[in-house]
C-alpha cells in the first residue's frame, strides 16, 4: 500500500479526494501547513474544522502549527501578482520535506480540489519539488469532486470558507472589483 501525504488546505477540500484516494489503495496522512491563512480566527476555524474531520475518520494528520503572516507578507509585498506561485512553492516544500523525512512514496495536496487554484502552477511546483527531494508528486485533477466535496462538507456541517485563505484572497473576494468602479 503506498504511503501518501496529502497537504490539506481546509477540511472541506480534503474531504472527497480523501475517500477517492482511499479507494485507489493508498495510506493517506495529512499534512497541516498554512501559514497565509488570515486572519487568525480564520486559521483556527479551518485547523479545528480538520481537526474533527481527522478524528472522525481515523486519519492521522502532521501539524505544522504555526502562524507565520509577517513571514507570508515578507514574501508577497511588492510581489502580489507571483504571491500564488510563492505560497503553493512553500507550503508544497514543506509537504515534500516531511514525505522524505516520513518515507513516504507520494505527497500531493489538496488545493488541486479548487477550482479557484491555479493548477498548472501547482503541478509544475509539485513536480520540481519532487525532483529535489526525491518524492513523487502525485497529481490528479480533484476538481472532479468538486460537487462531491461541497455536499459531503455540508452533510457533515463543516466550517466553510469563503476564500482561498490569505489576506489577497479575502480582499479579492469581498471586494471583487468594486475599486475598478471607482
Amino acid at each position: 500500500m503506498p504511503k501518501l501525504l496529502v497537504h490539506i488546505c481546509c477540511a472541506p477540500c480534503f474531504a472527497a479526494p480523501y475517500f477517492h484516494l482511499q479507494e485507489k489503495g493508498f495510506d493517506i496522512h495529512g499534512f497541516w501547513f498554512n501559514p497565509n491563512i488570515h486572519p487568525y480566527q480564520e486559521y483556527k476555524k479551518r485547523l479545528e474544522t480538520l481537526q474533527d474531520f481527522a478524528e472522525k475518520e481515523s486519519i492521522p494528520i502532521i501539524y505544522k502549527d504555526k502562524y507565520d503572516l509577517e513571514d507570508f507578507l515578507r514574501k508577497a509585498v511588492f510581489r502580489e501578482s507571483e504571491r500564488c506561485r510563492m505560497c503553493y512553492y512553500d507550503r508544497l516544500k514543506y509537504t515534500a520535506i516531511v514525505a522524505k523525512k516520513g518515507n513516504f512514496d507520494y505527497f500531493t495536496t489538496t488545493l488541486l480540489y479548487s477550482k479557484f487554484q491555479k493548477h498548472e502552477m501547482i503541478k509544475e511546483s509539485g513536480e520540481s519539488l519532487a525532483k529535489e527531494y526525491g518524492v513523487k508528486f502525485y497529481y490528479e485533477d480533484f476538481r472532479q469532486y468538486w460537487k462531491e466535496g461541497i455536499e459531503l462538507s455540508k452533510a457533515r456541517k463543516m466550517y466553510r470558507q469563503q476564500y482561498c485563505g490569505c489576506i489577497y484572497s479575502e480582499k479579492e473576494r469581498y471586494l471583487g472589483n468594486l475599486e475598478s468602479r471607482h
